[in-house]
């Protein structure tokens, strides 16, 4: 005997439970690209303003300047982030047909993760932070009374 599910005269349970997975793995997509945005976000924050804190631990000088080092390659090559990359990857798994996806915040964090700039002004903004982040490291501290 072919048992059916009650929500759909024409499917078993078996149909159901693929369909459940189905939107199961799209939701996963969805917000594993969420998370990707905002890891991405913080780690443009981290750039910009890591040498503050990198000033004070040896250890967070070492890791901004090492995510300063990659920023310029991938600038130098022309080439993406790879965060951007794995994010695009997410969301074409979710559902590449969506033209607003994510959340309201996470729509708005991609507004300042993938900027509209140009790839020169991008690549000299990314030198300023790179000799103000030097700047920073290298001057000696004041000496107060």
């Amino acid at each position: 005997m072919l048992m059916l599910c009650s929500c759909h005269p024409n499917w078993t349970i078996a149909q159901k439970w693929q369909e459940f997975d189905n939107i199961r793995m799209q939701m996963f997509y969805k917000i594993a690209a969420d998370i990707v945005v905002l890891l991405h976000f913080l780690w443009i924050v981290f750039l910009i303003f890591g040498a503050v804190i990198g000033k004070r631990y040896k250890w967070v000088k070492n890791f901004h300047i090492g995510g300063m080092t990659f920023t310029l390659i991938i600038q130098i090559f022309g080439w993406y982030c790879p965060l951007t990359h794995f994010e695009f990857w997410l969301r074409q798994m979710h559902d590449p047909s969506l033209a607003y996806s994510g959340s309201f915040i996470i729509h708005y964090v991609e507004k300042v993760v993938y900027i509209n700039l140009s790839m020169r002004t991008i690549f000299i903004m990314t030198v300023a932070l790179l000799l103000i982040n030097a700047w920073i490291y290298l001057r000696k501290p004041e000496n107060r009374p």
